[in-house]
């Protein structure tokens, strides 16, 4: 991916719903936590990152990564976390955190 298609990517990503998913392991690949979150991209770009703001205002930071982002399929989505139910995102996106690698 170029950095002009990047640029287009982060562009397209303004303004529109994601529903996210990350989950944080430790150095076994144990889940440490599970956490869900959804609102609106509000900034993107190479230098940032995107930036989604949920409906508290709270600011959550993602890499901005094309192929970790899919269209989401209208519909009910809901959240294993809080049984919150999120209508018709336009974007699904998934992470795993693992801890830095041990020297």
């Amino acid at each position: 991916m170029t950095s002009g298609d990047v640029d287009e990517f982060a562009a397209e990503l303004l303004g529109t719903y994601v529903l996210a998913g990350v989950t944080t392991v430790d150095h076994a690949g144990n889940i440490l936590e599970r956490r869900q979150f959804h609102g609106i991209v509000v900034r993107a770009s190479v230098a940032e990152g995107v930036i989604v703001a949920d409906a508290e205002g709270l600011e959550h930071w993602l890499p901005l990564d094309r192929s970790a982002f899919r269209p989401a399929d209208p519909g009910h989505y809901r959240l294993r976390s809080t049984g919150e139910v999120v209508v018709d995102p336009a974007w699904l996106t998934t992470w795993t955190v693992h801890p830095p690698e041990r020297h």
